[in-house]
C-alpha cells in the first residue's frame, strides 16, 4: 500500500494532472472550457454546463497513443475501471457496475441486446478502435436519456466522420503498428472522398495478436492470441441546406479468441470463440426545421447482427461442444429537439428495438463422426421487444441550469423452451419501467460550477436472465422466470473548475440498487462437476464513493494530470461486500509537446481489493485473499513531420506482474511498440 499513499500525496500535494483526454493537443487543453459533450443530456453542451459526472476521450488521444483495443483506450480514464476476462475481452466498470448494468452505444444506437449477460463481457472489444472519433461517458445516469441498462452509466462511441470540402478531393491514411515478442501486428488503410455535398470514407483493419507475455515471473500466457479483421464505410450526403443523410456499415470478426483461464484453471484442452462477430448498418436523417416546437429532427433506423460461437473440449473428454448464439436486432429512434425560447429547450422522442435469438449446441464425439444436436445456451427463436418514450427538458435561468426528464419503457420477452430437462415452457413477460431524473447546476462564475443530481435507472430482465442453460464462467446456469426490472437511484454532488490552464472536478455519489437479478445456487445440485445456479430478484445493495480529476497546463509545452476513483459496495441483503467492486484506482501523467515532438510518462495503478463477496471467493480468477495492488509505468514518445507521425512506447517499464481485479489473465509485461501513421 505504500506506493498508493505516495501516489495520493503526489495527487494532492502537487495537484497534478494533465487531462488524459487532452495530453496530445495543446489546442484541446486551451479550449477545455468550450469542449462539447452530447451524451449526458442529448443536447450539445459545454462541459462547464453539464450537471453530471462525465468524461470525453478525444480523437487525438485515441489516434496518437496507438492503443490495442477500444476497451484498453479507456484504461486510466477518470471513473472507469477496465477488467479483462481474456485477451480478447475488455469489460468497463462504471460506478462499480459492469456487463449488462452499463449501456454501450455507438453513434446513438444501443449495442446492448437481449443476450448481454450479468458480469463482465467482451462486447466493447467488437468496436474497431481505428474507427473511433471520440468516446463519451456519463456516470451514474443515463436511463432517462437512453433507456434500459444504464444503471452504472452510458459509454457511447462516436465514429470518425469525413468532412465536406468546397473542392472535390481524395485523401488516404495508412496506419501500422507492431509490438515486441510478436504480441501485435496491425495494419489499417482509409480512403476518403470529399466534395461540397458528399463525404465518403472507407476503412479496413487487419490485426494479429500473439500470446500475451506477462511481467516478471508470468512469461507467455498460452493460449491468448487471436486475429481480427474489420471493414467500415460511411457516407454523408447533404440533400439540401437543411437535410443531412448519413449511411454507415461496420463489420468486425474475431477468430480463435481463447479463454486463457479456462485452459489454465478448469482442465480444458481448449476453449475459444470462433468466431466473435458484429455487423451494424444504419441510416440517419438530420433535418433542420427551425420551428420552436420542432427545431431539429433526428431519425435513425438500424440493423445489427451479433454472432458468438464457443468451441470447447475438456481434457480426456469423449465429446467436444460447439455453442452458437446469433442475435438479429432492428432499431428505430426518433428525437425531436425543440427550442421554445432562450431559456427552455427540450428533447422528446421514441425508440424501438427488437431482438431475435437463434441458439444451438452440437455435441460431437471425439472417436467417431457422431454429432448430437442439443438445446442452445438460450431458447431458440426467443424474442425481445423494447419500446420507450421520453422527454428531456433543459432550462437555463441566468446562473442556474436545470435538467429534468422522464422515460416510460415497456418490454415484451417471448420464450418457448421445451427442449431441455429444465423447461420453462412457453413464457411471455411484459415488464415496464418509469424513470425520472432531476439536476441543478449553479454557475459560480464563468469558470466554476456546482451541481447536484438525482437519477433513477433500471434494467429490464432479458433473455440471458430468463433462458440461460449451460456453462457460464465457472457455473452451470438453468432458466428462471417471473423476473422484474432491476432499479437504481443515484444521488451525487459535484464541483467543476475549468479555465485555460486548469481543469478540476470532484464528485461524491451514493448509488442505491434494488431488486438486483443475481445468481442463486441450488443446494446439492451439480452438472459436470459445476454447481448449479438460477436467477432471482433477491438483492438490495448500495455503492458509495468519490471521483477526482485534476489537469494543469504548466506551460505551452508541459502539462500534468491525475485522477483517482474509489467505490465502496455493500450487499445489504447478505450483509457482505458487493461482488466485483474495483479497488481504489487512478492514473497520473506528465506530458510534453512542441511542434514536432511529444512525450508522456504515466503511472496507472490500483490498490489491493481484499473486500470479497462469497461469489468473489468462489471465482477462480481472483486470488485467495483478494487481488494484490499494482502499478505500471509507461513511457510514450512521438514525432510528427508533415503527413508522417511516428509513435513509440516502452510499456510496463519495471516489468511488473499484475492483474486487474476480476480478470482472467495478467497484464502485459515490459514491451516496446512502434506505430506509424501516414496521411496522403
Amino acid at each position: 500500500m505504500r506506493y498508493v499513499f505516495c501516489l495520493m500525496l503526489i495527487h494532492f500535494a502537487s495537484f497534478e494532472i494533465f487531462a488524459q483526454q487532452n495530453i496530445i493537443s495543446d489546442e484541446d487543453s486551451v479550449n477545455q472550457l468550450k469542449e462539447i459533450i452530447v451524451t449526458a443530456t442529448k443536447k450539445k453542451q459545454q462541459l462547464i454546463q453539464i450537471p453530471y459526472s462525465v468524461s470525453k476521450i478525444n480523437a487525438g488521444f485515441i489516434q496518437d497513443l496507438f492503443f490495442r483495443s477500444t476497451p484498453e483506450a479507456l484504461t486510466g480514464t477518470s471513473g472507469i475501471f477496465v477488467q479483462k476476462t481474456n485477451h480478447g475481452g475488455g469489460a468497463l466498470f462504471v460506478r462499480a457496475l459492469t456487463g449488462n448494468q452499463n449501456l454501450l452505444m455507438i453513434d446513438g444506437i444501443r449495442l446492448n441486446n437481449a443476450t448481454y449477460r450479468y458480469g463482465p463481457n467482451q462486447y466493447f472489444n467488437t468496436i474497431d478502435l481505428y474507427t473511433v472519433g471520440s468516446i463519451e461517458i456519463i456516470r451514474g445516469s443515463g436511463s432517462v436519456q437512453y433507456g434500459s441498462d444504464a444503471m452504472g452509466g452510458v459509454i457511447q462511441v462516436f465514429t470518425k466522420t469525413p468532412n465536406f470540402s468546397e473542392k472535390p478531393k481524395w485523401s488516404s491514411t495508412i496506419y501500422g503498428k507492431t509490438v515486441s515478442s510478436n504480441m501485435e501486428y496491425t495494419g489499417r488503410a482509409e480512403l476518403i472522398h470529399q466534395s461540397a455535398d458528399k463525404a465518403l470514407q472507407f476503412g479496413f483493419t487487419n490485426k494479429q495478436f500473439g500470446d500475451l507475455v506477462g511481467g516478471d515471473q508470468t512469461g507467455i500466457q498460452h493460449p491468448s492470441g487471436y486475429s481480427e479483421k474489420s471493414f467500415d464505410a460511411k457516407l454523408r450526403w447533404k440533400l439540401n441546406e437543411k437535410t443531412l443523410l448519413t449511411m454507415v456499415h461496420q463489420q468486425l470478426i474475431q477468430h480463435d479468441v481463447p479463454l486463457y483461464h479456462k485452459v489454465l484453471l478448469e482442465d480444458f484442452k481448449y476453449y475459444y470463440f470462433e468466431p466473435q462477430q458484429r455487423n451494424l448498418s444504419y441510416l440517419k436523417i438530420e433535418k433542420y426545421i427551425g420551428k420552436s416546437i420542432l427545431n431539429h429532427l433526428y431519425i435513425i433506423a438500424s440493423t445489427q447482427q451479433n454472432k458468438e460461437t464457443r468451441k470447447y473440449l475438456k481434457n480426456n473428454a469423449l465429446f467436444e461442444y460447439q455453442e452458437s448464439d446469433k442475435v438479429a436486432t432492428i432499431g428505430l429512434a426518433v428525437d425531436m429537439y425543440s427550442s421554445f425560447s432562450n431559456i427552455v429547450t427540450a428533447n422528446t422522442g421514441v425508440e424501438y428495438y427488437h431482438d431475435k435469438v437463434n441458439s444451438s449446441t452440437f455435441k460431437m464425439a471425439i472417436l467417431n463422426p457422431a454429432t448430437i444436436s442439443q438445446r442452445g445456451l438460450y431458447p431458440d427463436k426467443a424474442t425481445s421487444s423494447n419500446l420507450s418514450f421520453y422527454s428531456l427538458h433543459h432550462i437555463a435561468l441566468k446562473k442556474f441550469q436545470i435538467e429534468a426528464g422522464i422515460r416510460y419503457n415497456q418490454f415484451q420477452v417471448n420464450i418457448v423452451d421445451t427442449a431441455s430437462a429444465y423447461k420453462l415452457g412457453s413464457v411471455t413477460i411484459h415488464p415496464t419501467s418509469f424513470v425520472a431524473n432531476f439536476s441543478l447546476l449553479y454557475k459560480i462564475n464563468f469558470n466554476q460550477s456546482l451541481y447536484g443530481s438525482i437519477s433513477s435507472g433500471y434494467r429490464a430482465p432479458n433473455i440471458d436472465d430468463m433462458g440461460s442453460l449451460g456453462l457460464v464462467d465457472f457455473r452451470y446456469e438453468i432458466p428462471a422466470n417471473n423476473l422484474k426490472p432491476e432499479k437504481s437511484y443515484n444521488l451525487e454532488i459535484g464541483y467543476r473548475l475549468i479555465n485555460n490552464k486548469t481543469t478540476f472536478s470532484v464528485a461524491l455519489f451514493n448509488l442505491q440498487l434494488r431488486d438486483l437479478i443475481t445468481r442463486v445456487q441450488i443446494p446439492s445440485l451439480q452438472v459436470g462437476g459445476y454447481n448449479v445456479y438460477t436467477k432471482a430478484n433477491n438483492q438490495q445493495s448500495y455503492i458509495r464513493g468519490f471521483e477526482l480529476e485534476y489537469r494543469l497546463k504548466i506551460s505551452k509545452q508541459f502539462s500534468v494530470e491525475t485522477n483517482v476513483m474509489y467505490a465502496f459496495g455493500q450487499n445489504s441483503s447478505k450483509n457482505e461486500p458487493l461482488r466485483r467492486v474495483p479497488p481504489l484506482n487512478g492514473r497520473t501523467a506528465f506530458n510534453y509537446k512542441n511542434t514536432h515532438w511529444k512525450f508522456c510518462i504515466e503511472n496507472i495503478y490500483a490498490a489491493s481489493q481484499r473486500r470479497l463477496a462469497i461469489g468473489d471467493k468462489e471465482d477462480n480468477r481472483i486470488s485467495i485473499g483478494g487481488t494484490p495492488g499494482w502499478y505500471v509505468i509507461n513511457i510514450h514518445a512521438g514525432y510528427t513531420v508533415n503527413s508522417l507521425q511516428i509513435q513509440t512506447g516502452l510499456m510496463n517499464v519495471l516489468n511488473r506482474d499484475y492483474r486487474t481485479h476480476g480478470s482472467g489473465i495478467n497484464g502485459a509485461g515490459r514491451s516496446i511498440f512502434c506505430g506509424v501513421k501516414l496521411s496522403l
